[in-house]
């Protein structure tokens, strides 16, 4: 790729994802540390405007699993404008998503999907169940394993957790826990879907980008790859979580080239956050649930290959709190694109944000 589209690339994304003009949308339940809304992601149906996240209250598994705490609410919001006002219409708690005999414990990402029948929605869930035995001493008290269900519907309004089932789980101690779910349809002819996830060793010690492939014709998804987008070496060399890709608008130095997607995905350096030097360099590191941002560049043609962009720094960090700026997602409009994402603020919390980017600037971007 030559300098010159790099460059338009790298001034488009940050346009894009601005930390600065982002604006608030969706609070989280309370204005402090450990509390967010997001995790989710935008779509267009049926003359409206939706978009998905969970309310995930402070706790996580040393301190606390009980109801109210950690991820307790999948949320689904509507707007007639991507300048809101956004209204809450579709509510689940974690019982209401329990199934079979394994109870939910939290509620982390999920990811609505336009299909040629309706609506899928997929959601994230750690469930009660047990470690497999050759790992059990791992397993802290009280917690359980990480797992993608779906529920299906003509509509957004018509979703509803009577037909709730498993998209997609698996034994592989490596990538024991799935999570985080991203949606995608393949082509527009809705001749197949793909299916983002990140997954979590027993260990807990890494997050990776896998790739789930549900072809025309079938009904359930195959797993292609735990690793379909790789770790780092740098800020990125803890976790790649991609969670969305975005076709750049054929205008400009882009109009003649192949279709080329540019990935959004959360990287950390670490898991935990680590003590600073006082005589080093002074950055957002990012770690586990406070993840920083970056991207990656694809050519339709060449897909599931994503090449990284963001090699050596991250792309997208929060001027608030932590810096933490994670869940991308976006959406193409006949005037711009919108951009959705987690961010930090002052008092440690994550709400949603938002942007919109003018197709006017998209055009300037790539022509200058």
């Amino acid at each position: 790729m030559e300098q010159a589209v790099k460059e338009c690339i790298e001034k488009f994304a940050s346009a894009l994802i601005d930390q600065n003009s982002a604006q608030v949308i969706i609070d989280p339940n309370s204005n402090s540390k450990g509390f967010w809304f997001g995790g989710g992601n935008i779509i267009f149906h049926n003359a409206k405007y939706y978009l998905s996240g969970r309310y995930r209250d402070d706790g996580d598994s040393r301190t606390g699993i009980g109801a109210g705490e950690r991820g307790l609410e999948l949320a689904i919001f509507s707007s007639d404008s991507v300048d809101g006002p956004w209204e809450k219409i579709k509510s689940f708690s974690k019982l209401d998503l329990t199934h079979g005999n394994e109870n939910v414990v939290s509620i982390e990402g999920s990811s609505l999907l336009v299909t040629d029948s309706g609506i899928d929605l997929f959601v994230s869930t750690e469930k009660d169940r047990p470690y497999p035995d050759e790992v059990i001493d791992f397993q802290k008290k009280g917690t359980g394993i990480w797992d993608i269900d779906l529920i299906s519907s003509s509509s957004v309004e018509e979703l509803e957790v009577d037909n709730i089932r498993r998209a997609l789980r698996t034994e592989e101690l490596g990538s024991l826990h799935i999570k985080d779910p991203f949606a995608f349809n393949l082509n527009d002819n809705f001749e197949g879907v793909g299916l983002f996830f990140c997954s979590h060793p027993f260990t807990w010690a890494s997050s990776n980008t896998g790739l789930a492939i549900k072809s025309a014709g079938e009904k359930e998804f195959t797993i292609k790859s735990f690793n379909a987008f790789g770790r780092g070496s740098s800020w990125d060399v803890a976790c790649a979580r991609v969670t969305d890709r975005l076709e750049i608008p054929k205008v400009g130095i882009m109009e003649d080239l192949p279709t080329t997607l540019l990935y959004f995905y959360d990287g950390a350096e670490c898991l935990r956050s680590l003590d600073e030097s006082p005589s080093a360099a002074k950055r957002p590191r990012g770690y586990s649930c406070e993840e920083i941002g970056g991207i990656g560049i694809g050519y339709e043609e060449e897909f599931p290959l994503i090449n990284r962009f963001s090699e050596d720094f991250p792309q997208f960090i929060s001027p608030y709190g932590t810096g933490c700026s994670r869940y991308v997602s976006t959406h193409i409009t006949n005037e711009g694109i919108i951009a959705t994402w987690q961010q930090s603020q002052n008092d440690m919390s994550q709400p949603l944000v938002s942007n919109f980017l003018p197709m006017e600037r998209i055009i300037q971007i790539f022509s200058s």
